[in-house]
């Protein structure tokens, strides 16, 4: 990878640019349009966003003012936990689209594989979800389909009813968080690994260890953090509302980690927090 606009493949055949710009926690309103702007104005061209996040017409709206043609930006959105089942994946699908003001999505994840409404019945759930992800697919209306913090055990529950095997699993994945079992499942099964908070939500700017890798690599922690996503094959999603941090987190280019310090941020064990065990989330 030696640009923003480098991409991974998926096991389709669709290419996703290698790093995106990630929107979770980002106000709704000028906010969220201007730092969908500043990005795609430096460069960046695959947007992440989720319709639980409450933006996704300010993301919509950032990228029609950006003047970048559309076919040039990968899009990512979400399905929020209530909406899951055949019916409701259908509904909620065209608000997004309504809301995006887009005709088609490059990417669509299933958010959560167990939310709290369907606790006692989510595999029937997924099921539904994943047919109309399916159809939504071969109907042209969505380019790629996947899933989002789900573990081997979610999978395998979706694949018996799948057509389709999912493309991508958007995970935390951060220094101390890898996820080793879904990691190494996903990676045999050919499903692209995309790494959200992968800055730890901020944490990671405490960790003495980082601050050491950062001056001896003359970079700053969080270019520490997305370098260290590339070169384990991950596709990072770093999120900014500040042009120079937005920036910043791009300018990954021009390094390598050495094996030796990929190896010491994966064993920082807890030092980002651990993620939400999706079996037992209370939303």
């Amino acid at each position: 990878m030696n640009s923003l606009t480098d991409t991974f493949t998926l096991h389709n055949g669709v290419k996703i640019p290698c790093i995106g710009f990630g929107t979770w926690q980002t106000p709704d309103g000028k906010t969220a349009v201007q730092s969908v702007k500043d990005a795609l104005e430096l460069g960046y061209r695959h947007i992440d966003t989720a319709a639980a996040y409450g933006n996704e017409e300010s993301i919509g709206k950032g990228i029609k003012e950006s003047g970048i043609k559309r076919e040039e930006i990968f899009v990512t959105s979400k399905l929020q936990n209530p909406e899951h089942g055949y019916e409701s994946t259908l509904a909620a699908f065209e608000e997004t689209m309504k809301r995006l003001d887009l005709e088609c999505l490059d990417l669509y994840l299933i958010h959560w594989p167990n939310p709290i409404k369907f606790r006692d019945h989510w595999e029937e759930a997924n099921a539904g979800t994943w047919k109309a992800f399916e159809e939504l697919y071969e109907a042209g209306r969505i380019k790629s389909i996947g899933i989002s913090n789900f573990r081997p055990h979610h999978i395998d529950a979706l694949l018996k009813t799948a057509k389709i095997v999912p493309m991508v699993n958007q995970i935390k994945l951060c220094p101390g968080e890898t996820q080793p079992e879904t990691v190494e499942y996903c990676r045999k099964n050919n499903i692209l690994l995309e790494a959200y908070s992968p800055l730890g939500t901020g944490k990671v700017f405490e960790v003495e260890e980082m601050k050491a890798l950062a001056q001896k690599y003359n970079k700053t922690i969080a270019q520490i953090c997305v370098r260290w996503c590339l070169e384990n094959e991950y596709l990072p999603l770093p999120k900014s509302v500040h042009k120079s941090r937005i920036e910043e987190n791009a300018r990954v280019f021009d390094f390598k980690l050495s094996q030796e310090d990929v190896d010491l941020i994966a064993n920082l064990t807890g030092c980002c927090g651990k993620t939400h065990d999706p079996d037992k989330t209370n939303f």
